[in-house]
């Protein structure tokens, strides 16, 4: 390839999408018989192609999901009482838009997180922000923050997340500061916020674990009643995959 001096001006005013358009439109033969507009016109899509990229890729990276999971992989043959409309209907990210909720419950192994973070890799795609989170890691955190002064920090931040996991709902049950923080990060997403949790336990038994009943009542209303709610059922992912494993090796 032929130095260009322009190419330097590019990459010095870090337009390197446009620079690597450039470059190929220098090496192809024929790019003459396009005109200056056309010409421009692709060097400045390829620069907001890779801009994008960039900016998804870095949503992606701080939205630290435990899966990388793709909701057109969804293998429907298997029987976990998914509905594909209704996926199909997620995938459109329009609950992200109108900050709704999305509850996904079932057995230990049946996908649930799995299917939680294909939702919020999808909202990644389509320009939102997301983030991962055990919900026992989350309590944790919180309870520190409050000790080295990040704890209004730390809920403004969630606060802003537009996709929040809250994985493992359910897993223990909460104390009385724990219920207190809970509400706190939800009471700051309602109506502006869309959050996802996942739970082995049915949602009707999460008042129990809660504890607190007039919490539990502020803390569901919060999650519960705007919500999307997916109930997978079924035979562990994990298991079936140590039996076909199991039966390859045995071949």
């Amino acid at each position: 390839m032929l130095k260009h001096p322009t190419l330097d001006k590019l990459h010095a005013l870090k337009l390197t999408g446009m620079a690597a358009a450039l470059a190929d439109q220098s090496a192809t033969t024929d790019i003459t018989e396009l005109s200056f507009e056309e010409r421009l016109g692709l060097l400045v899509d390829r620069e907001m192609t890779e801009r994008e990229n960039r900016r998804m890729t870095s949503r992606l990276r701080r939205a630290g999901l435990r899966h990388t999971a793709l909701l057109e992989d969804i293998d429907y043959r298997n029987p976990r009482g998914l509905d594909k409309g209704l996926i199909q209907s997620l995938a459109a990210c329009q609950w992200v838009k109108e900050h709704l909720n999305v509850l996904v419950t079932g057995p230990t192994g049946v996908g649930k997180t799995w299917l939680a973070c294909a939702l919020a890799h999808k909202a990644c795609r389509e320009g939102y922000t997301a983030q991962y989170v055990r919900l026992t890691r989350l309590l944790r955190e919180l309870t520190i923050a409050k000790g080295d002064g990040q704890y209004s920090k730390l809920l403004t931040n969630l606060a802003k997340v537009d996709v929040l996991i809250l994985d493992d709902w359910g897993l223990m049950k909460l104390s009385a500061e724990n219920r207190r923080d809970l509400l706190e990060v939800l009471e700051d997403r309602y109506g502006r916020r869309s959050t996802i949790a996942t739970s082995q336990l049915p949602i009707e038994e999460w008042h129990d674990v809660i504890g607190d009943a007039t919490l539990a009542d502020a803390i569901l209303d919060r999650l519960v009643h705007n919500a999307y709610k997916l109930n997978l059922r079924g035979e562990s992912m994990r298991k079936r995959q140590t039996k076909l494993t199991s039966a390859m090796a045995s071949e």
